[in-house]
């Protein structure tokens, strides 16, 4: 036992593979497995994946504990490994370790906890210790989390990757949680669940279409996992939807692990175009469709031009002479400039008297609270317009979990901050 009760390794691992830091799940499985390689008995282990960079976590052992920080920007490592008795080598955990990060340079120190000449051992009458029989448990405690300079938000999974794919825009990526189900990824921020992805479509979808007297062609940018589709085949007057994603790969893992929404993509009334829908809306021609809907990413990466005033002005064009354009505007909490320079343009575009922000609590993103805007380009008003009875009738005979006639007036009464960012 070298004189000691335990043995201690301080370990910085230099020139890592950038990716497997990245990667909670890689992270998670190298640590376990390490722990195994040198025979030890696992309890529990708990990892945090923090976007946009890093992933955190330890492997308790029956000996002790294996633990890591990872800094992919940096590729680097830094690892805490400690065995307890002299049955465990730390040094082969350490070797294993240093092979499947593809460390180039390491940097290690043993401590020797517990020296034995330093401690006094006092006597236990072993038989007066209650004897238990009871054998380690091994818990799993994965989670990733969602990371802004000022917040963050955390989700449990089974530490499974689902999806994970890297496409020429972004990087896409499916858990499954324990609390939300399946959940969908781009780019290290939360895209869609299954538990509360019905929130957010049926508010996008079904605020415009029923304040529509009777819309028939409807285009949708973005909105790759198929929520919002699903929701829009529910409206028997609409005679085709033209979908248009830019990234296949958001379709592709939508379509293994969200079926229920995805499989609407083969509604014979849905026109799917993998394309560019900045280019899309820029070349289709004037007075085409009854509706607009914009389900994008946030600003950044292939949604960019998407928050611009051209895209709107050429949107606007599209638009029949009774149509509506609603879109996703991100939140009045934490995207507060975003969000007010966004009604701000639609304003310019569709006039002030046209345009109707609107609010739905998505439980998945920032603050919970998001933000949508209605522009009409006849006048239209949501609110005074709107059908109530047809309203109250669509939602009992589609089982609507969010939306009703009386949701859809009350999503458009703003809080008073809210009328601050937008109408000072």
């Amino acid at each position: 036992m070298n004189g000691s009760l335990g043995r201690h390794i301080l370990v910085e691992l230099y020139d890592c593979n950038e990716e497997v830091l990245r990667d909670v799940v890689d992270i998670e499985n190298y640590m376990l497995e390490a722990a195994k390689q040198a025979d030890a008995t696992i309890i529990n282990s708990t990892f945090h994946h923090f976007s946009p960079f890093g992933v955190s976590g330890v492997v308790v052992i029956q000996e002790s504990h294996l633990a890591i920080h990872t800094w992919p920007e940096y590729r680097y490592a830094a690892v805490d490994i400690y065995t307890c008795g002299s049955l465990i080598n730390p040094w082969i955990a350490f070797d294993f370790l240093k092979e499947k990060l593809s460390a180039k340079h390491v940097s290690a120190m043993e401590l020797l906890r517990g020296q034995l000449h330093l401690l006094p051992k006092f006597e236990y009458e072993i038989d007066k210790i209650p004897a238990t029989n009871a054998k380690p448990v091994y818990e799993r405690n994965v989670w990733f989390t969602e990371r802004n300079p000022n917040i963050a938000f955390s989700v449990r999974h089974t530490g499974e990757m689902l999806f994970r794919e890297t496409s020429q825009y972004q990087k896409v990526e499916m858990y499954d949680t324990l609390e939300y189900g399946k959940m969908l990824i781009i780019d290290g921020k939360v895209m869609t669940t299954e538990r509360d992805e019905f929130v957010y479509h049926e508010a996008i979808s079904h605020v415009p279409c029923l304040s529509h007297p009777k819309p028939e062609k409807v285009l949708v940018i973005g909105a790759g996992d198929g929520g919002v589709v699903t929701q829009l085949l529910k409206h028997e007057s609409i005679s085709k939807i033209t979908i248009v994603e830019i990234d296949e790969l958001v379709i592709k893992a939508s379509r293994l692990h969200l079926p229920q929404m995805a499989n609407s993509f083969d509604n014979p009334r849905v026109d799917l175009r993998v394309e560019d829908g900045i280019a899309f809306v820029k070349n289709a021609p004037n007075e085409t469709y009854d509706i607009v809907l914009v389900d994008s990413t946030d600003p950044g990466g292939p949604s960019e031009g998407i928050f611009t005033e051209d895209f709107y002005r050429n949107i606007h064009r599209i638009l029949k002479p009774n149509g509506i354009f609603t879109n996703q505007s991100e939140s009045p909490w934490y995207n507060t400039e975003v969000y007010s320079e966004i009604f701000a343009v639609m304003n310019r575009i569709f006039g002030k008297t046209n345009c109707h922000p609107y609010l739905a609590n998505i439980p998945t993103y920032p603050s919970g609270l998001w933000g949508f805007c209605l522009c009409s380009k006849n006048g239209l008003n949501p609110v005074k317009d709107f059908d109530v009875e047809k309203a109250k009738n669509f939602t009992l005979q589609h089982k609507l979990k969010f939306y009703n006639e009386e949701i859809h007036r009350s999503v458009f009464v703003l809080p008073n901050y809210v009328r601050e960012l937008l109408y000072k």
